[in-house]
């Protein structure tokens, strides 16, 4: 019989990957592995509690040995959603995956729909074509100050994004022009992924964004596992941009953090209370700050960062508590392209009730966590997801 568990926590270090995708040359990563690349373009990572949790079993990090005497199990998991962003990465590790790919625009939106953009938000725009998001505000930062046009852009992902400076468009503003472009135009064949609010200050030269982004995100086609757990009369806790990803659905409580740092502070807050159920945090450091930007430098320094903290994470947690750090795509920055890639991903289980040196191989798809979190928590599942409850506790 397995051991009781009264919470499980999923920790997504987001765009963490770790190489070795077998669909990877079709979106154009062969050759991806945020993990294993960052390490050689650093000289090596300093990772010693990651690395005895067996991260270093699941690609070649220089400076973060394999070891067969880990704390607890690893293995990885294979996305089988199509495409490679935030909210089908999500999305699958709820149990969702999403089979029709979300619409990408590598030559910028229809004309037509930019008219009805332009017309419903009472401002001109810029831009719109796929960038960077630091460069297209470095590019369109000092028209858009002189204008008051709003800047639009995507990426290789499925999102429509509007970058717009603080002083000039307020941020309420600026939410309301997103939630008209995602509730009452991008539908239907048009349904991006995510609408992402992008807020900056500084002056031209030296603009900065800040931590007031928010996605407005597509609603789940179907329970997630936040969904199960909250209909079990449990607490579901969101840290990060968490509620954005899942349209607000399935929660009970968050904590919108902004930074790495907030949000290992929030998850501990969380560990705290006496409860049941699951907390899910995402870390947007990795993702947002470096790997967007292909400063493998940076990503080293935050992966390092959140290394020297794992361990306050592990004394917070109780007898019955289990985690899990994963992540929900890769995004190397020692490639040329500044987009996410297509990569398998970390699965490291911890906890007082987790079998040490416990190798779970790798997993077919994103969705076993969900099933293995409902089976921990002794909730009926019928998503996707094959659970591995049972060969990781004592």
């Amino acid at each position: 019989m397995m051991q009781q568990i009264k919470r499980a926590s999923i920790i997504v270090l987001d765009s963490v990957g770790c190489g070795d995708a077998p669909d990877a040359a079709a979106y154009g990563d062969a050759g991806s592995n945020t993990l294993g690349n960052i390490g050689r373009a650093v000289g090596g990572l300093k990772l010693p509690n990651l690395g005895a949790l067996g991260v270093g079993n699941l690609t070649e990090i220089q400076g973060v040995p394999p070891t067969t005497e880990t704390l607890g199990a690893y293995g990885r998991l294979t996305a089988i959603s199509a495409g490679k962003d935030t909210t089908t990465g999500h999305w699958e590790l709820g149990g969702v995956p999403l089979y029709q790919p979300f619409p990408l625009y590598p030559n910028g939106f229809p004309l037509d729909l930019m008219a009805k953009f332009e017309a419903r938000i009472g401002r001109g725009w810029l831009g719109n074509y796929p960038a960077s998001g630091t460069e297209i505000i470095k590019e369109l930062g000092a028209e858009h100050i002189k204008t008051g046009k709003v800047i639009v852009y995507t990426s290789g992902d499925s999102v429509f994004q509007i970058a717009a400076h603080e002083g000039i468009v307020p941020l309420k503003e600026l939410y309301h022009m997103c939630e008209i472009a995602r509730y009452d135009l991008l539908t239907g064949s048009h349904a991006v992924g995510r609408v992402i609010a992008r807020p900056f200050v500084g002056e031209v030269g030296h603009f900065t964004r800040t931590e007031h982004r928010k996605d407005f995100s597509l609603v789940p086609p179907g329970d997630t596992i936040l969904d199960v757990v909250k209909a079990a009369d449990h607490e579901v806790m969101g840290v990060g941009k968490i509620e954005d990803i899942f349209a607000e659905r399935g929660l009970t409580q968050s904590n919108h953090t902004g930074n790495n740092m907030d949000s290992i502070d929030a998850l501990i807050n969380f560990y705290h209370l006496d409860n049941r159920g699951l907390i899910f945090a995402n870390l947007v450091d990795f993702d947002a700050l470096y790997g967007h930007r292909n400063d493998p430098r940076g990503y080293a320094n935050a992966l390092e960062s959140f290394d020297k903290r794992l361990p306050e994470i592990q004394t917070t947690m109780r007898d019955s508590d289990v985690a899990f750090i994963t992540a929900d795509h890769g995004n190397d920055p020692t490639t040329p392209g500044t987009d996410h890639s297509r990569e398998r991903v970390p699965i490291l289980a911890f906890g007082k009730a987790v079998k040490p040196g416990i190798n779970l191989g790798t997993r077919a798809s994103f969705a076993d966590l969900a099933a293995t979190i409902a089976e921990l928590l002794g909730i009926q599942w019928t998503g996707a997801g094959e659970s591995f409850a049972k060969i990781i506790l004592v």
